[in-house]
Parts: structure tokens; C-alpha cells; sequence
């Protein structure tokens, strides 16, 4: 093979893919970051396997990838399914590959296996990170520290347009039991794909400019890829949450894992209906508030009516008592006003200083008149007393009719074929209503 002590490059080729096979007999597991993937029309997907320094992210070294479609097919949706991330550039991987190298393609990885439990390790870790970024900043809980409105009705929704779960969101919302009304429009974003967080973002920034309009927003995907969880785990998305100053809805549609988003959002909902849920549950709660004060203002009328009525019944039952008790303690002050007066006649001390003869017709006619303005003023009470009393106001032709043992005073109340009992001086009627002529009111 050697010629003049030179090697063709053939050759020279060639005894680097022996000496390569010779080092790496069997396949061996690399941990390594992927760059430029992308999938060639016949099912075979080509990328390069890099590895950066941790501080400068500087370029250490660099490998040609690749996994042919007969392992490609079944391991992309595996690895994809465990660790809900989307097998593309960017993401740290453990693989098991075959050293090879070909005289004319040159030195490659042809992968045979991936672990996606390391993956999963390092999207924790990012995860973390993140976490651990937004809390030392001091913006991790402030949307979760905004006070939730009582009544969220206008509410703004981040969503596709076409997703599956807007529609689930919205037919859950008109579907409620009590029948409230709730005002959404539709913010339309992204939500699968690398435009995830620039999409949602320049939402939020459409609701920023309106954002008297709305008592929350609701950021809600439902329908799309696990795969695509990714684009929610990302720092500027989740500060932007995280700062903004409505109360904000997470409505993902995954069960399994939560996100940087549902950590930072006010509230987390498994699903785009669970999150409708919310909101109806924070209406019914406000609406069963109102009606018991509803029915405490109705109710209140009649207790006030119920106590004046015992009130007055009381009043009704003593006054005769009272005005009896009035006379009798008039009459006793009479009698001791005149004794006094006969002791002061008996006395010799009165009798000598005074004209006795002189005083007497004096005395008398004033005992006389006190007399007579005692016993008009207590006509008058008598008087009174009696013109009040029910049965008087009865027997100057009046009646009082009754429905349901309640006092009827206006026709409004009254329906055809309602049964009155009419109360008159002497005796009552019982009646049934045939016809009712309201009275028209200006």
C-alpha cells in the first residue's frame, strides 16, 4: 500500500477507521448537547453533537450524529413521550453510540439508544434555575399575591384561535347553571412551537394597553403536544407573568407535569375546563352572597311589621289599664290637695291671719275649676282611647280585608281566584276574586 513512504489518502483513511474500530470495539453511552438537527426526506436524521465550556459557553468539541430512520422512528416519539420535550437543537442528551469512520464521509455517531431520564434531569435543573432566578429577584409570587376580584367576568383569554380547548373553555362558561353572563375575547398566540414565549408575551402586551377592561386573563392550550411544554419553561415568559398586574389563569392541559408558567400564575387548572370551573366557582360564590342578602331585605319589611303589630297590640292592651291607673293617681292628688286645704282651714293659725269668710268662695270656685279641667282632660284621653281602638274605625263603616291572614292594601298583590276574608263592625265575609281593575298609576 505504502508508496516512496508516502500514504494515500485512501489509505491513510483507512487506518484510521481500523485504528478507530480497534479503540472503540463496542458502542459506548456520550453525553453531549445536539446542534442543527433536522430530518432528511428518507427518514434519517443527521445532526452534530457539541460540547460547551460551562462558564464561557465556548465551543470544546464537536461530532457528527447520526440516527438512521429504522432507529429514528421509534426512538423520537419515545423519548419525546418521557421527557415531554421535543427532540431538537438545544437539549442535553445521553446517547449510545457506534464510533465510525468512513474513508469518504469521514469520522461519526451513529446513535443506537438515549436515555431520556438525563434529559429529564437537565430540563429539572433548568427548571430550577429559573425558580431559583425569579425568587431571588423577588418576583416569583406577585401574581399569586394579587387580590382575586369577586366578580371575574370580563375576562381575557391567551389562546389559539383553532385550539380544541379555547372551544371547551368558552362552552363551559355559557353552560352554567346559574346562567351568568361572562364577557371574553380572544388574545390569539402561538401555543406550540419555538414562538411559544414571544407569542404569549406580545399578548400580554395587547392586554397591557386595555387593561381596564378585564378582571383576569386566562392563558389556556389544551390539545397540543407534550412535546411542546418546553416553550412554557422559559425565564422571560415567566417573569412577564409573573409582573403582571391581573390576576392570571394557567389552563395548560397537562396533568403529569407543571411548568414555570403554573408556578408563577395565581392559579394552576389541569385543563382549559378546569379553569372555566375556577371562574364559575368565584360567580356562584358571589351570587349565593347576594341572594341571601336579597332575602334578608325582603324579610326585613315584614319582621318590622311583625314587631310594630305586637307593639301596638301591646299598647292596645294596657292603655285602658293606664288611663285607669292616670285617674285614680288624679284623684288621689285631688283628695290630698283637699285635705290639705280643710287642714289648713281647721287650723287656728290659718284662722287668725286670714279671712277665713273672705277666702272660702275663692278656694272653692278654684278647687272647683282644677276639678273640671282634670275631668275634661281625662274625657279626652277616654275620648281618644276609644277612637282609636279597631272596633270604633270598624263601626264608622270601614272594613279590613284580608289575604292569607295579611293585611291587603294594594291590588297588585291580588290574582284571580285568590280568597279574601273582609272583616266589618259586626261579623266578616269571605270572598273569591272573579275580576280585578287595577289602579293606573301616573
Amino acid at each position: 500500500m505504502q508508496t516512496d513512504g508516502h500514504l494515500t489518502l485512501v489509505e491513510l483513511n483507512y487506518l484510521i477507521r481500523q485504528s478507530i474500530q480497534h479503540c472503540f470495539p463496542q458502542s459506548i453511552w456520550v453525553q453531549a448537547e445536539t446542534s442543527d438537527v433536522r430530518t432528511a426526506s428518507n427518514g434519517h436524521c443527521y445532526l452534530e453533537f457539541i460540547q460547551k465550556d460551562l462558564y464561557t459557553h465556548a465551543l470544546l468539541a464537536k461530532a457528527k450524529g447520526i440516527i438512521w430512520s429504522n432507529v429514528f422512528k421509534s426512538l423520537r416519539p419515545y423519548f419525546e413521550k418521557e421527557t415531554g420535550e421535543t427532540f431538537r437543537s438545544g437539549i442535553k442528551v445521553l446517547v449510545k453510540v457506534r464510533v465510525e469512520f468512513s474513508e469518504l464521509y469521514g469520522y461519526s455517531l451513529i446513535v443506537e439508544e438515549i436515555d431520556p431520564t438525563y434529559t429529564i434531569g437537565d430540563m429539572v435543573k433548568r427548571r430550577k434555575e429559573i425558580l431559583d432566578r425569579l425568587t431571588k429577584e423577588g418576583v416569583l409570587n406577585l401574581n399569586k399575591e394579587l387580590t382575586f376580584p369577586m366578580l371575574p367576568q370580563r375576562i381575557a383569554v391567551i389562546s389559539s384561535a383553532t385550539a380544541a380547548g379555547y372551544g371547551d373553555f368558552c362552552n363551559q362558561l355559557r353552560q352554567n347553571k346559574r346562567g351568568i353572563v361572562f364577557y371574553t375575547r380572544l388574545f390569539p398566540a402561538i401555543m406550540q412551537g419555538d414562538r411559544i414565549e414571544e407569542s404569549i408575551i406580545q399578548a400580554l402586551d395587547k392586554i397591557y394597553t386595555c387593561i381596564d377592561q378585564w378582571d383576569v386573563v386566562v392563558i389556556i392550550r389544551g390539545g397540543g403536544a407534550t412535546s411542546d411544554l418546553a416553550g412554557f419553561d422559559t425565564y422571560n415568559l415567566a417573569t412577564s407573568v409573573a409582573q403582571f398586574p391581573l390576576p392570571i389563569i394557567t389552563g395548560i392541559g397537562h396533568e403529569r407535569d407543571d411548568t414555570v408558567l403554573d408556578f408563577v400564575a395565581h392559579l394552576r387548572a389541569k385543563t382549559p375546563t378546569a379553569a372555566a370551573e375556577i371562574l364559575i366557582h368565584y360567580m356562584n360564590q358571589c351570587a349565593e352572597v347576594l341572594e341571601r342578602l336579597t332575602q334578608s331585605i325582603y324579610l326585613l319589611p315584614t319582621r318590622l311589621l311583625q314587631t310594630e303589630k305586637q307593639r301596638i297590640a301591646t299598647y292596645t292592651q294596657y292603655i285602658p289599664a293606664l288611663v285607669e291607673k292616670r285617674i285614680q293617681t288624679e284623684q288621689h292628688k285631688l283628695q290630698s290637695k283637699e285635705h290639705q286645704l280643710l287642714s289648713l282651714w281647721n287650723s287656728r293659725r290659718v284662722q287668725d291671719s286670714f279671712r277665713i269668710e273672705s277666702l272660702l268662695p275663692r278656694i272653692m270656685h278654684a278647687i272647683e275649676k282644677k276639678l273640671n279641667v282634670e275631668t275634661h282632660r281625662l274625657a279626652l284621653c277616654e275620648q281618644k282611647t276609644r277612637l282609636l281602638s279597631p272596633q270604633h274605625i270598624l263601626s264608622k263603616g270601614y272594613s279590613l280585608t284580608l289575604k292569607n291572614g295579611k293585611t291587603l292594601k294594594d291590588s297588585k298583590d291580588l290574582s284571580v281566584g285568590d280568597i279574601l276574608v273582609t272583616h266589618l263592625a259586626k261579623g266578616k265575609i269571605e270572598s273569591t276574586i272573579t275580576q280585578i281593575h287595577k289602579k293606573n298609576e301616573s
